[in-house]
């Protein structure tokens, strides 16, 4: 950039933010706050486009209430996630900034703009700079040439994959236009090409969207143009401060210098793997410590399996480069430091931040250790390859990726099943795709279309698990169907169901739909608007619309869901009368196998008040206390004191669930009539989730002895194997454990022992530099611990003079330790700084206090050259 215009222009990634959000605010834009990373679309798990929130508008569906709005909105995107910090500008946490237009102005004062504040604003000089736009849109390609002043050879037409911009098959549509900056102008202008990565950058794109597509294809224009952009902050913050990657930049390589510090790395000197491990840190930090700061929770399922998934790369990257022990709430607080000002939060969710951080980092540190050992079993029993299937369990299941892998066996002389590992991983995407990682307007726009030819679906559900139905629509993936055969995924629609749809934290039911024709069995039911969708696959023949089926839940099913609902009712009468009375649930989960319920509570319950709990909703499911079920409006339901759930919506008109005497509550869900049928209930665990919230999980009814047959054969086996009554079990394994830490602590005694007569006969080794004495050796196998004390024995036996030990105590640890007299401390040398840098040599890193100081690292095919160099400067330093 020239340096005649850089001393004005904006660098840093906040005042870039800052002046895109004012450059469209003083040309009439309304500056609107970033939305959730938790979308109000169902069809997204997570918000992963500037344009989201604007959905609605773009399809009509919503009047703006602004003509012009602008934002800079966080996104989270993971399905490039293998090549985030592999290469310059991948993320999974970023920013985009855009300016929007809903049938205001369009592509001539948008492309007027963006280049306005590309080249006067910013200063990027306009001979860096390339435009593409589609190759059908000559308006585009003319303001270009004509009103801007592009040069002709630097506008690309591109085709329809990369310059048109679609919402779906069908729906709002349009041509796009970006402008890419060049790094290397000097290589000329003859043969650009924009999918050259090294050399181009895409950095703003602007979609003109003007069309809406037909289901055969046709294109007709919009009654109202819309103008989409989006500039990538992280990419303008590389462009603008010059640097090699978005990493690099003051968005994220403090996060970056936070994790490299831990194990006593500089970026600057590491090989290209270990700045890989550090970018992966810096980015998932970012992108966790927002999406735990938007409400959303570690979890095997959805966008809570996003962030659990993100978390342990994290921690498996931080294992990579030396980390051992728990280290990413220190990196956090750095990711939380730098966005507090732009989202505040963050620093407000700091200890609901911190808390899940910590849960889940120690979690999965204990699963790493049993996938570790589990690789150790396979490289065990395959001679020569490990099959894709194990790979991938290692990858799914521990977090190993298939990289990783590989490296290990290779290690060993082995390989890997790569075709495989990438076969059972195509066939879990197969399963994930309602993952939704994509914007998808056509299934809410073909539910728009069928509203206004099919009525709403009325629930028989309350009252009548069977009924003859219509088939008044069918969906196969988002796209409205006259018939669907056997094997077809489905969503259908009909006129009147007993199927309850998922809502208030209860599953939609299952079951089967049968008609003259067709059999579909239906594995869960949504609700969209006043429809509820079947969700389900055609088992056998055709079904078409207008069929008429019967419509019948799996009964067995909906009995455990009823149990699990009443006893979550009674879970939260029981909180309030024994623990607090200002209780209030937080969220919850009906399962037909469990129940899992969410409460506002300041502390961890006692195991005293757990029992009482439990055994107060025993005593009411014991007492058979009939159910009083009524609809009223909400006013009179909440003056006779009935509970809602802080955040829900709630229409004019709401039912009410009332056990007199024990517990109200609004609630569209089914219950039992009478607490007798619920049986047992029976709490498994209670945990904290968040701050100031608490999970109770529990399972009611059959469930119950589904769990306690588990439980029992688990207690039979243990007895089996100790040949002891089941009672005396505790006591054995109590035994066993003392057993164990004996054995532990006299193995351990031994090491140091024999570490201690293995020390000695090194005294002679010794070399003598003046007055003092230096010894530099390497014992095989010795622990860390016992390493110590033998330095320390040495340093002592040879009075003044330097000691530096090495060992490998175990396969892929290096073990260092240096003791230091005041003599030689006395010529500037400390033993912390000493073997610190010393460890680097190993992949590691370490320090201590100037006389005695402890390092480790990962690559002991280094510890000779280390103790090898170590030994140098001592002798250098000393003599």
């Amino acid at each position: 950039m020239p340096t005649s215009q850089s001393q004005s222009v904006v660098t840093r990634g906040a005042d870039i933010r800052k002046t895109f959000l004012e450059f469209y605010a003083e040309r009439q834009h309304k500056i609107l706050p970033s939305a959730s990373l938790v979308p109000e679309d169902p069809t997204v798990l997570l918000t992963i486009a500037g344009m989201l929130q604007f959905k609605p508008i773009f399809l009509g569906q919503r009047q703006a209430a602004v003509d012009r709005a602008t934002t800079s909105q966080k996104c989270i995107r993971t399905n490039d996630i293998e090549n985030v910090g592999r290469t310059a500008r991948h993320h999974t946490f970023f920013e985009m900034l855009g300016n929007f237009s809903f049938g205001d102005y369009f592509k001539e004062q948008a492309i007027a703009w963006a280049w306005e504040l590309s080249t006067e604003v910013f200063q990027l000089p306009a001979e860096r700079l390339v435009v593409s736009v589609f190759r059908e849109d000559d308006e585009a390609f003319a303001i270009w040439r004509d009103q801007v002043g592009v040069p002709p050879h630097r506008i690309l037409r591109m085709d329809e994959e990369d310059n048109f911009w679609t919402s779906g098959p069908t729906g709002p549509c349009g041509p796009c236009s970006e402008i890419y900056y060049d790094f290397h102008p000097e290589l000329g202008d003859q043969h650009i090409d924009l999918e050259d990565d090294s050399r181009f950058i895409e950095f703003y794109n602007l979609v003109f969207m003007q069309y809406n597509r037909d289901a055969e294809g046709n294109l007709t224009p919009l009654q109202k143009q819309n103008i989409d952009t989006g500039l990538g902050l992280e990419r303008m913050a590389q462009i603008l401060q010059q640097k090699p990657n978005n990493y690099e930049t003051d968005l994220i390589f403090p996060i970056i210098e936070t994790a490299a510090k831990i194990p006593g790395l500089d970026y600057a000197q590491c090989d290209e793997p270990t700045q890989v491990s550090l970018k992966v840190i810096g980015d998932h930090v970012r992108a966790v410590v927002h999406m735990i700061a938007d409400g959303i929770a570690a979890s095997n399922v959805g966008r809570g399996y996003i962030l659990r998934r993100l978390i342990r790369r994290v921690v498996r990257h931080g294992r990579l480069i030396g980390i051992e022990g728990a280290f990413v709430n220190q990196v956090a607080e750095t990711a939380i430091a730098l966005s507090e000002s732009v989202y505040p939060n963050v620093r407000e969710r700091e200890t609901a931040i911190k808390g899940e951080l910590e849960r889940e980092e120690a979690r999965f540190l204990e699963t790493l250790e049993r996938g570790e050992k589990l690789l150790a079993e396979i490289l065990a029993k395959h001679p020569q390859q490990i099959s894709g299937a194990d790979a991938f369990v290692l990858y799914d299941t521990y977090g190993f990726p298939l990289e990783l892998t590989q490296e290990i066996a290779e290690e060993q002389g082995l390989t890997v099943d790569a075709a495989g590992f990438e076969t059972e991983m195509e066939q879990q995407r197969q399963r994930s795709k309602d993952a939704h990682e994509t914007i998808d307007l056509t299934a809410q726009g073909s539910l728009d279309v069928l509203a206004e030819h099919v009525h709403s679906t009325s629930f028989l559900g309350y009252t009548d698990p069977v009924s003859t139905s219509k088939v008044e629509a069918i969906l196969v993936e988002g796209i409205s169907q006259s018939a669907a055969a056997a094997g077809t995924a489905v969503q259908i629609v009909m006129d009147q169901t007993p199927f309850y749809a998922e809502s208030g934290g209860q599953i939609g039911d299952r079951g089967y739909l049968s008609g003259d024709n067709a059999v579909i069995r239906v594995e869960d039911v949504q609700k969209e608007s006043d429809f509820f969708l079947h969700l389900g696959r055609v088992e056998r023949g055709t079904v078409q619309v207008g069929d008429h089926v019967t419509a019948q839940i799996d009964r067995a099913c909906r009995r455990r869901a009823m149990a699990n609902h009443t006893a979550t009712h009674l879970l939260q009468a029981a909180l309030r009368k024994i623990v607090d009375d200002n209780i209030s649930q937080a969220g919850s989960l009906v399962a037909f196998d469990r129940m899992r319920f969410d409460f506002n509570c300041p502390r961890a319950l006692t195991p005293e008040e757990v029992q009482q709990v439990e055994e107060q909703v025993n005593t009411w499911i014991a007492e058979g206390h009939g159910a009083t079920v009524a609809e009223m409006p909400i006013e009179e339901a909440k003056k006779r004191g009935a509970i809602a759930m802080f955040g829900e919506k709630y229409g004019a008109e709401v039912r009410v669930i009332d056990f007199p005497g024990v517990s109200m509550e609004l609630c569209g869900g089914t219950h039992v009539s009478n607490t007798a049928e619920i049986g047992l209930f029976k709490i498994i665990s209670e945990t904290g989730v968040a701050s100031g919230i608490r999970r109770i999980e529990g399972v009611a009814g059959p469930a119950v002895l589904d769990y306690l047959n588990v439980r029992d054969a688990v207690v039979r086996d243990l007895s089996e194997r100790f040949k002891v009554k089941p009672e005396e079990v505790p006591d054995r394994i109590t035994s066993l454990q003392a057993e164990l830490k004996s054995a532990q602590k006299e193995r351990e005694a031994l090491k140091s022992e024999l570490a201690v007569v293995k020390s000695d006969q090194l005294v002679n080794d010794a070399e003598a530099i003046g007055d003092l004495k230096v010894l530099v050796a390497e014992m095989p196998g010795v622990a860390p611990d016992a390493l110590k004390t033998a330095a320390e024995r040495l340093q002592q036996k040879l009075g003044e003079g330097a000691v530096v030990l090495g060992s490998v105590p175990e396969e892929g640890k290096v073990s260092l330790v240096a003791a230091f007299s005041p003599q030689v401390m006395e010529q500037k040398l400390q033993a912390g700084k000493f073997i610190g840098a010393i460890a680097k040599l190993c992949g590691g890193g370490g320090g201590g206090r100037p006389n005695l100081a402890q390092a480790g690292g990962r690559d002991a095919a280094k510890l000779p050259e280390a103790l090898a160099t170590a030994k140098q400067q001592l002798l250098d330093a000393l003599g």
